[in-house]
């Protein structure tokens, strides 16, 4: 039997977001009978067996309408499909109904989940040992541990920090910035997002810099009653500096494992001709994944369709519970931590609240708080590169019964309580 040393292997495979990943999806696991507040995964709510074969045959009868004959219909679902997807036109539909970004479906390649789209475009990205990848701070582990898959170095940018300086001192080293990515509807971890004028800013200081931005939107519409929908980046983009990328995950099916990246920038090829970034994606992801599963791209396809191409409409059961899991998360915080001791995000939406407590959170304390207290949460510590310690966790409201809510935060201050000093 071949021996392997892990040393090696792929530097990668020792860094701390990839162990990250695989940590936080399968601590649940260990612990049963604790309640989750550590989960990012969309309701189990409405799931549905039958919505699967309501939304294919939709599909169906949607290629049947645009001429397919019955052959042609079960070639498209069953065989391997075109490489950019077939579905993308109902995406750009959707984009158009619930964003009001008006995109060529051709620019849109359709990937399995958000997580391929993000691998493409960095692949595509990154050309020289040089180049570095800008990410705001604290950075969603998904997107730090592709970069590092791809020998990406990371330059992390903190909220406050000045874009432009930080691009201008990795200049100065002789480091080539190739893009910024950046969440700004209810971001992964911190909950929070950019306002409108934050967003114009950002589009100008990307222009006058000469930079990409990477804007990623999986929580853009899960907004609470009340609060306007604020464009995204993509939607105010005149210069086509915006990758944008999307899921349906947390708006359509997570099983499906459909995502998609538009990437309406041209290239131009030593030859001069001119295309889209797109099609170069096509082609990294021709020797990923092949193609994207024709089956589930249907069925998300059907999803669109059932609903007039809008998630929002589609998603209205769901706003409703995360909006009012947030509320109760918040205000139980609020009647548990009167004395300003332990502080906390109030995000206007989205999945996602950040504790601030006066003590260092970390994987042994999650452990504890599993084993001893029986309630799981995120230590903010996997959204960091290694630095000094973190006292913040993060909590979800996605994935718990309105029911548990009121244990849950029973059992963390509970734990709170005790690790204070």
């Amino acid at each position: 039997m071949a021996d392997l040393k892990l040393t090696d292997l792929h530097g990668s495979l020792t860094d701390r977001a990839l162990n990250s990943m695989n940590f936080l999806n399968e601590v649940s696991h260990h612990y049963p009978d604790a309640i989750s507040l550590a989960a990012g995964r969309p309701t189990e709510q409405f799931f549905a067996l039958e919505d699967l074969h309501t939304y294919l045959d939709l599909f169906a009868d949607h290629l049947r309408k645009q001429g397919y004959d019955e052959a042609a219909v079960r070639r498209t679902i069953f065989q391997y499909g075109r490489t950019k997807g077939i579905v993308h036109d109902l995406i750009a539909r959707n984009l158009a109904v619930d964003e009001d970004l008006h995109v060529d479906p051709e620019a849109i390649v359709v990937t399995v989940g958000c997580q391929e789209a993000m691998l493409l475009t960095l692949r595509a990205l990154r050309s020289d040992p040089n180049d570095v990848l800008l990410a705001i701070s604290p950075t969603y582990v998904g997107l730090t541990g592709a970069a590092r898959l791809l020998d990406f170095a990371v330059l992390p940018v903190a909220k406050d920090d000045d874009l432009a300086a930080v691009v201008k001192a990795a200049r100065a080293d002789g480091l080539r910035p190739r893009a910024c990515y950046v969440m700004p509807d209810f971001a992964n971890p911190s909950g929070l997002s950019l306002d409108l004028e934050a967003r114009r800013q950002l589009l100008d200081a990307a222009a006058e810099l000469d930079l990409l931005l990477i804007e990623d939107n999986p929580y853009g519409l899960f907004r609470a009653d009340g609060v306007d929908r604020i464009p995204t980046l993509k939607a105010l983009d005149t210069d086509r500096r915006v990758v944008y990328l999307g899921s349906f995950a947390k708006t359509g099916l997570p099983g499906a494992r459909v995502g998609y990246v538009v990437a309406d920038q041209t290239v131009e090829a030593p030859d001069g001709s001119f295309g889209l970034l797109a099609d170069e994606l096509s082609k990294i992801k021709s020797m990923v994944t092949v193609n994207t599963s024709p089956v589930a791209q249907a069925v998300i396809g059907g999803k669109l369709l059932a609903n007039d191409f809008s998630l929002v409409a589609a998603n209205r059961r769901e706003r409703e519970i995360y909006a009012a899991n947030l509320r109760a998360i918040t205000d139980g915080l609020e009647a548990r931590f009167p004395q300003g001791e332990v502080s906390w995000t109030v995000p206007s939406g989205g999945f996602f609240v950040v504790v601030t407590v006066p003590f260092s959170v970390d994987d042994v304390l999650l452990e504890k708080s599993a084993h001893e207290y029986g309630v799981l949460w995120t230590p903010m510590s996997h959204f960091y590169d290694a630095g000094p310690p973190i006292h913040a966790l993060r909590l979800s409201c996605s994935a718990v019964a309105p029911a548990q809510i009121d244990a849950a935060l029973n059992r963390l201050t509970a734990l709170i309580t005790d690790q204070l000093p």
